[in-house]
Parts: C-alpha cells; structure tokens; sequence
C-alpha cells in the first residue's frame, strides 16, 4: 500500500498519453504551443504499459487515461486493451473531449474502459465554439455513442467560466438529468498560459446561484468514480451535480489518492505544485521504476498553492486532465 507523508493512500495513477488535442480550449492549451513538436520525447505504448505494469505491482489499482485528448492517437485501444489486461488493474478510465469518440466508444469499452469524462462546457453551439474553437456536434454524438456502449459511468465536466458559460448550467444539468449523467462543475486554476484567469474565474458558489440555490440541491453520500467532486442531487432537473472548487474549498487535498504521468514521462505529485519526477529517463536507462515512484511518493505536498496566487509552468495539456 502507497502511504505518502500525510496518511493518504495513494492508489490512483492518471497517465498522460498526449499533449495533443483536437481542440483548443484556452485554458488548457495557451496559444501558439506546441509541445508534441519532440516526439521523441514522447512515452511509446510499450512505455505507458510497462510503466502502468510496474504501478500495479506496488499496490496502484486505478488508470484514468488522458491528454491533451487520448483519442487522437492511433493506439488508444491497443494501450487500453493491454493496460486492462494487466494483474492488480480494478478500475480503468478516459477523460476526452468526445469529439472523435463516436466510432471508438464499443471499441473502447470492449478493451476495458470502464468509464468515460466528456467535457462539455456548453450545450449552445456557439458558446461551445468560443471556448473549443470547435464544432458541438461531433462531442454530442460521442457523449451519446458513450451511453450507447454501456459504460458503467459517464460523466460530463464542466468548467466555469465568467462572461463565458454562466447561462449554460442549468441547459447542462437539464441534459444531464434527462440522460441520467453525472455532470461535475469545476471551478478555474490559474494554469500557465495566457488567459485572464481573475477575469473568467467564476466560483462554485455563484454556480450553485445559478441551479436555484442550495435549496435545490440535496446531497448526496455516494462517491462517483475517484475524483474530488462532492455530489447533489439538483431537484429540478434531477440531475447528479459534483462541485470541484479547488480555488474556493478548504482542505481539498485531504483525500487526494493519485499521482500524474506526463506524456513526456514526468510523475507529477501534484497538479497545482511542482515537484515532477523524470520517469523516463530511468525507464530508457534501465533504472528501477519503482525507486522512482517511491520519491514522487516523498514529494507529494500536502495541498496546493493555486490558493497563494501561483501558477503551474506547464499548461494543462502538457500536465494531463
């Protein structure tokens, strides 16, 4: 059992296998970047795999594969089919933006995703495409090709964005509630790039604002997948609503169980911290890659600093969602 220095099990590996994306949300992608540019310095199949084996064989149980988006490569279903097939593996996820999951959806579920996040911060085609800068359509049809597969879960993400989305939450938990979807609202991180983040941000309680108020919302205790959220019930709509307010809720970081794999093979301890460990360069090198699972272990912090007013160096895409 993995026991960081705070008393949290951390059994929860979220694997970057892209910085890539289809998309080009400005809060996740600055513009301009073009980290992919050094493939070779991108983790291979074989990598993801050995690295997620060697995981699993010091007590990891959970795998959420991300990006950048997951989709847009070519071995997506090869690195899950393989990853599930893996002793010790219980849980295994994807986070995407649903945009070229419509074909890929019963593959996928067929190679052991269990779950699937789509993120979705608008339903209004428009809004959608000033936040993706892309179509809304296509991430229609694989949230519905998603529920079609029969996935044990699928969960929408929404961020919330001042001047952006405001007028598109309860349209969200309307969508959400009719389809029997989880729908997570995450409050802004001061990310690297250049966004106005005091500008968008948009706390989770003018969110909840929005929804009617607390009075419509009655909680509930069951825990939804391994993330943060804590969830209600929105009367309503009778949609399953999650808040993630890393910015306005104390102790966030009390229950974190994971650690982060970069696509260019760094273990993050902490999204809202530095502190990575390279992992790849031991992995070509030879060395053990369990030694250093066990310092990003040590460097896990307690909480994070977004709270101080810091920002990460990496945008999100280059961390992994």
């Amino acid at each position: 059992m993995n026991v960081d220095p705070f008393g949290r099990v951390i059994d929860y590996l979220r694997v970057s296998v892209t910085d890539r994306c289809n998309e080009r949300c400005f809060y996740c992608m600055p513009e301009g970047y073009k980290g992919w540019s050094c493939a070779q310095d991108r983790l291979t199949a074989d990598e993801i795999v050995r690295i997620v084996e060697a995981a699993a064989g010091i007590g990891f149980r959970k795998i959420r594969l991300t990006g950048g988006e997951p989709l847009v490569r070519k071995d997506i279903v090869d690195i899950a089919t393989r990853i599930w097939a893996l002793p010790g593996i219980e849980a295994l996820g994807l986070s995407t933006n649903g945009t070229l999951l419509a074909p890929l959806a019963t593959p996928l579920k067929q190679a052991g995703v269990r779950a699937i996040n789509v993120s979705l911060d608008a339903l209004d085609g428009d809004v959608y495409h000033r936040i993706t800068g892309s179509q809304i359509t296509p991430a229609l049809d694989g949230i519905m090709a998603a529920k079609t597969a029969g996935f044990e879960v699928v969960k929408l993400n929404c961020v919330l964005l001042r001047g952006l989305n405001e007028d598109q939450l309860l349209p969200l938990a309307a969508f959400a509630g009719e389809h029997g979807f989880p729908l997570r609202f995450i409050e802004l991180m001061p990310m690297a790039g250049q966004f106005d983040f005091d500008g968008h941000f948009f706390p989770l309680e003018s969110a909840v604002l929005r929804l009617g108020g607390w009075g419509n919302l009655d909680p509930v205790n069951d825990r939804i997948g391994n993330g943060p959220a804590r969830y209600w019930r929105h009367r309503p709509t009778g949609a399953m609503i999650g808040l993630i307010g890393a910015m306005t809720v104390q102790h966030f970081c009390e229950d974190c169980n994971k650690l982060r794999l970069t696509s260019d093979g760094k273990l993050r301890p902490c999204l809202g911290r530095e502190g990575e460990v390279d992992l790849m360069a031991s992995l070509r090198d030879g060395d053990s890659i369990t030694d250093v699972f066990q310092t990003a272990l040590r460097n896990k912090p307690e909480d994070h600093t977004f709270r101080d007013g810091s920002q990460t160096e990496r945008p999100m895409t280059a961390i992994g969602g």
